[in-house]
């Protein structure tokens, strides 16, 4: 159970929603300083081939932001950083509370056999 495509899938999704939280974070504590580019972090589309492919496995990938930059150099937006951390912890207690029925799935079934 703990190897099938969706427990290791929603274990892929949850590490990639743990990265993206701690990068936007990065990216907020660097807000003002110069030079600095937001980073991105990318896992959908790498999970969703790989769930179809039969695997779940995906690596997440970190990526610097192509936004336009203020006169410093920096490119950070609070407002999208906001928005997309909100999407992140959304989508992370999705992904936990799903992984939370698998294991009391088999929580359940362990007790009845």
């Amino acid at each position: 159970m703990f190897d099938s495509v969706t427990s290791v899938a929603l274990g892929s999704a949850l590490d990639g929603l743990t990265l993206r939280q701690r990068t936007i974070a990065n990216n907020i504590a660097n807000i003002n300083t110069p030079n600095y580019h937001a980073k991105r972090v990318q896992f959908e589309d790498a999970l969703a081939a790989s769930v179809r492919s039969g695997d779940g496995y995906a690596a997440s990938t970190i990526s610097t932001s192509q936004e336009p930059a203020q006169l410093n150099g920096n490119n950070v937006n609070l407002d999208t950083e906001t928005l997309s951390n909100i999407d992140t912890v959304l989508r992370y207690q999705f992904a936990a509370r799903a992984a939370s029925s698998e294991f009391t799935a088999l929580r359940t079934a362990m007790r009845t056999s």
